[in-house]
């Protein structure tokens, strides 16, 4: 995928990030839904909001979400659920004391300093509110990470190692380093589906030209034939690590 992508390499995915993975991490969000106590009139600011649909679920909960996102693009997919600032994490263009509740959702692992950006989130909170972030969880936990480790392989590529917030306790750390208090975190499944192989491969390979498409297709299928279903289709099953804090 995209994982080591800059703004504009975001940007430039921002449609197809929509269409195959926009939706995948609402296991994630739901979770963080209930742990920040989000409910009618709750002031959310989703950081890294992508193409907004955990701004549309907020929305539908009666919460009152705004969004943040480096990527412009994004921001304009975004803007159709709920108002969109771009800006990046670490410089938020919100006063102090502006939000319930901050989320960050698969977005703070590309932060350029994770301490500045969880400072800022908590500059931006109202007094007694949360910060809820979640991200992906080590590559072993994930399907994903079987495939991305084929294609790798056959691009003679090392793969891309898991950064300090994937394994247990990543997040945790990185939040009292930023003088924050955990009060809760764990693990949900977020699985992700493809009804077809070359819904797969668009997926895997998302921001890849058509060439690169056709040369790894068979690549790709092949590493994700276990998880294959009857009717044809592919469900991978991944997991996303989670913590909520709050300024101390």
């Amino acid at each position: 995928m995209v994982d080591g992508a800059d703004a504009e390499g975001w940007s430039d995915v921002a449609a197809g990030w929509a269409e195959l993975w926009g939706s995948f991490a609402a296991p994630a969000q739901d979770t963080l839904i209930a742990e920040c106590g989000i409910g009618p009139g709750t002031t959310v600011l989703d950081v890294g909001c992508g193409s907004g649909e955990f701004l549309a679920r907020l929305r539908e909960i009666g919460a009152e979400p705004v969004g943040v996102d480096p990527a412009p693009h994004m921001v304009a997919a975004a803007s159709v659920h709920a108002d969109v600032v771009l800006a990046d994490a670490e410089h938020l263009p919100f006063g102090a004391g502006r939000f319930d509740v901050v989320t960050a959702v698969n977005a703070l692992q590309f932060a350029d300093d994770t301490r500045a950006a969880l400072t800022d989130f908590a500059r931006v909170l109202a007094p007694g509110g949360r910060l809820g972030v979640a991200n992906w969880a080590e590559g072993a936990r994930n399907d994903i990470d079987v495939i991305e480790r084929a294609v790798a392989a056959a691009v003679d590529e090392e793969p891309i190692p898991d950064g300090p917030l994937r394994p247990a306790g990543g997040l945790e750390a990185a939040m009292r380093d930023a003088a924050l208090e955990v009060l809760s975190s764990g693990i949900v499944e977020v699985p992700w589906r493809a009804p077809d192989e070359v819904t797969l491969v668009r997926g895997i390979l998302l921001g890849e030209d058509a060439a690169t498409l056709a040369a790894l297709h068979s690549v790709v299928v092949d590493a994700a034939s276990p998880f294959r279903t009857a009717e044809g289709g592919y469900v991978l099953r991944n997991a996303f690590r989670w913590a909520v804090a709050r300024p101390r």
